[in-house]
């Protein structure tokens, strides 16, 4: 079974405000934590945790190198030809 979380900053909804490098790696690891501790560790170290919060081809490089933010919910930039560095990032 495939199971993922997404963490949006409240923040960064609508604004184009993104969270800092280190505060997104802060939440997913806190969130691989909380699901090692309630869950189990093993869903802990197999769930994929995204970041959702205005990903752009300007940010996406750096939130890609943390180790527990495993991929990106893409909204807007989506639509932009620079999505195609977001996706880069990952490979």
């Amino acid at each position: 079974m495939l199971m993922a979380f997404s963490f949006n900053s409240y923040r960064a909804i609508g604004t184009g405000k993104v969270a800092t490098t280190e505060q997104a790696q802060e939440v997913h690891a806190s969130i691989r934590k909380w699901l090692g501790d309630k869950i189990s560790t093993d869903t802990a170290e197999n769930v994929r945790v995204i970041y959702g919060g205005s990903v752009t081809e300007k940010n996406c490089r750096d939130l890609a190198q943390q180790p527990d933010v495993d991929g990106f919910l893409v909204g807007g930039a989506s639509l932009k030809p620079a999505f195609i560095d977001i996706i880069n990032s990952r490979l």
